[in-house]
This record gives C-alpha cells, structure tokens and sequence, in this order.
C-alpha cells in the first residue's frame, strides 16, 4: 500500500537535475522539514561498521514497511547506525529532497527515481521497496479495455499507478490518448470519488482495490498487473546519493540488512508485525493492513526486478515524461549483493527474494 501524494504539479525534475550538478549542497533547507530522530547514538566505533546516521524520507506505504519495521526495531543498531526520517508535507517533496541531496535515501515508485536520474540527479537504485499490489478497477458495465474510452481514469501522474493503466491499455490495443485522466490528490480522494461516480476508473493500491471491488456493486477488477508484468513486478525501489554508495557503504549495508531481517519478522510474524506498525506508522485498520500485506509484500532483494525497471522507460518516453533512457548505470546491486553474502543463513530464510 504505497499511498501517494501525486497531483498534477511534479517536482521539476530539470531543475533538480541542474542544481545537483551545480552543487552537492543544493538550495533546500533541512529546516523546511522536521527531523525526527527515533534512536539515540549508539556510542563508539565498530570496525567495519557504519558511523553516525542517515536521513530517509518518511513515506506512507505498504512498500515503506521494511524500513518501519527495521525502525521501529532498531534493526541496524547492531551496526551501528542511526536512523532519522525526515517528513515533508508532499510526495514531490520527498523526491525533491533526495534529487538535490537533503536525504540520504528514500523508497518511491520507481518511475519517479527514472524520471530524477534522466534529470542528471545523482542517484542509484540499491534495493526493493514493495511489489505487485496495484490494480485497475472499473464501475459497473465496464468490463473491457474498449469499454474503457472516453471514460476518465483516476490516477497520479508520473506514477506507477499512471504507467500501470497506459501499459494495460497498450496492451490491448486501445490509446491513451482515447481515455480522459484526471490526477488526483491522494488515495483516500481518489477512492472516494471512484465511489461517487466521479471517475469511471481507477489505478490503486491495496488494500483500496479489493475494498473497492466488495464496497461499489457490480465493479470489476481488471487488472492486478500480473497479466499485464507477470508476478512480483515491483512497485517501489529503494534509492540513495550515489556518492554514498563509496562515501558510507558500511551505513547503506546497516540498512539494507535492516530491512532483510524486518522482511523475515514481516513474513513469519504478521500478526506482531502489524501490531507494530498500525496505528504509529500506519492509519489504517488491522484488517486492512492484513490485506496490504498479502496482496504488496515488500522484498529487498530486486535484482531480477532490474529488466522490468529499465524497461518501463520505453512507456515514460511514449507518454512524453522523459526523453532519454536511462540505463544498466541507473542500478547499483553491489551493496546488496554483499549483504547477501555476508548474511546467508538469513537471506536463506526470506521468502520473497530474487535466487
């Protein structure tokens, strides 16, 4: 349940992509957001461990769950790091602030992370976020994709729930440009006004879309993106500074190690999981974070994910978003792949994962 704060003014991915070349500092101030610091220092050195702290965005998602989770837990304290999110009243604020360096890290969809790289921003994709969990659901008597012109599609733009419904379309022959979209301001909005009428259809996340389905009579599921990618497409990735990637490794792998074991604690205890989480991290109901979870797990390890990222570019090049492709250079799996190895008995134990 990745819940965006999508509307139709982006962040200006140009401009981000400029003012990073020109200086590391950026022109943001951390202060335009509260730093919220969950766990106290942890004291002295560690040889090869990680020093001092790293700064995430704070997302609102099913997808952010291993990074609560290993929060919430401390889980890199180990290695001693420390973990502050900051929060920023708007999703294009969190890309903003990663794009010119105010955060160290942070999980978004990954059309996003496409659309800050082709800008010239100086980031890399290290590992997963969540995957599968979206899905296009229809009002009454609208049960194709013909069915679907001149109907008015809700969505976000320059998301995977806006990429989602244009590949879906393509898919089955039928244009984009023959369907109405209307960008809305967030989930709860875009719920809601699929259940007035207001819109024909919509791209979600779960748990709206199954809720959707069993709330509106009569509304059909036409997608869960599977027949569209296959399973375990991914939804959001986790993105960081490249420079860190050589400046603090030991810190990036704290926290890629965190969020393998909080995905272990997710998959085998969902119950104290969710306990956990909702309520603190997440505003929803138990029964709803039951659904999220089994409908968008969230897998760290995405390497075999990497085709799929890259090849969403040719859809944000089709709908005018970006006009150079990114590539293999985008995605930096070195990191990850040393936690894996240095961590076998774990990293054997997850469910979801790429070997």
């Amino acid at each position: 349940m990745c819940d965006r704060y999508g509307t139709s003014i982006l962040p200006d991915y140009a401009a981000i992509g400029r003012a990073a070349q020109a200086s590391r500092r950026g022109v943001l101030r951390a202060t335009a957001a509260s730093v919220l610091t969950f766990a106290a220092g942890f004291g002295g050195e560690a040889h090869a461990q990680a020093k001092g702290s790293l700064k995430s965005t704070h997302g609102t998602g099913f997808c952010n769950l291993n990074l609560f989770l290993a929060h919430s837990l401390q889980m890199a304290k180990e290695d001693g790091l420390e973990i502050q999110f900051i929060n920023t009243p708007t999703f294009a604020e969190q890309v903003t602030f990663l794009g010119m360096g105010q955060v160290d890290l942070g999980l978004m969809p990954y059309t996003s992370f496409i659309a800050l790289f082709n800008a010239g921003a100086p980031v890399k994709i290290i590992a997963g976020g969540g995957i599968e969990g979206c899905a296009i659901v229809a009002r009454p008597g609208l049960t194709t994709p013909a069915s679907l012109k001149g109907k008015t599609l809700g969505t976000f733009q320059l998301d995977t729930l806006e990429v989602m419904p244009y590949d879906y379309l393509k898919k089955h022959g039928v244009s984009f440009k023959d369907v109405k979209v209307r960008y809305m301001g967030n989930t709860p909005e875009a719920v809601e006004a699929f259940k007035a009428g207001a819109i024909d259809w919509i791209c979600t996340i779960e748990p709206y879309a199954t809720a959707l389905v069993n709330d509106v009579p009569g509304a059909t599921m036409l997608s869960n993106g599977r027949d569209i990618y296959g399973a375990g497409y991914t939804d959001c990735v986790l993105a960081t500074r490249a420079s860190l990637i050589k400046e603090n490794p030991a810190a990036l792998k704290a926290v890629i190690k965190g969020m393998m074991k909080a995905q272990l604690m997710a998959e085998t205890q969902q119950e104290d999981t969710l306990k956990r989480l909702i309520g603190t991290y997440y505003k929803t109901s138990m029964a709803n974070g039951q659904i999220a979870m089994s409908k968008q797990p969230a897998v760290v390890d995405a390497r075999s994910q990497t085709d799929f990222i890259l090849g969403r570019t040719d859809s944000l090049v089709e709908m005018g978003y970006i006009k150079n492709k990114p590539g293999r250079d985008a995605i930096d799996w070195t990191l990850l792949e040393q936690v894996i190895a240095e961590n076998a008995a774990l990293y054997g134990q997850l469910k979801h994962k790429s070997a």
